[in-house]
């Protein structure tokens, strides 16, 4: 999996992950850099689901659990009304680093 970095980009975090799109879970990584939040996907067949979402494009961010108990889903709500909810590990510190680039 290669993401092509932009110039004077770096990478914060990076962790497995499942994007919820259209009644399907598509497994990829969720990455964060300074500069904007990618999603990445494992499988070439599933490169519709790639996503590139930048600082400015994001209203809110939530948490909301995966089967009512897991606490590891991560909502990210954009300015346009759309909803990107994914499964990550570790979600609070997604949360608290995302919180502080919008």
């Amino acid at each position: 999996m290669v993401v092509d970095l932009k110039a004077n980009e770096l990478v914060l975090k990076a962790g497995d992950s499942n994007f919820f799109a259209d009644d399907k879970n598509v497994d990829g990584k969720l990455i964060l850099t300074n500069q904007r939040v990618y999603f990445k996907t494992n499988e070439d067949q599933n490169a519709d689901y790639n996503l590139e979402i930048l600082p400015n494009q994001i209203e809110e961010i939530l948490y909301f659990n995966t089967m009512k108990i897991f606490p590891n889903g991560l909502n990210i709500r954009l300015k346009e009304g759309k909803e990107l909810k994914f499964k990550i590990g570790k979600r609070n510190s997604w949360g608290k680093v995302l919180n502080k680039i919008y």
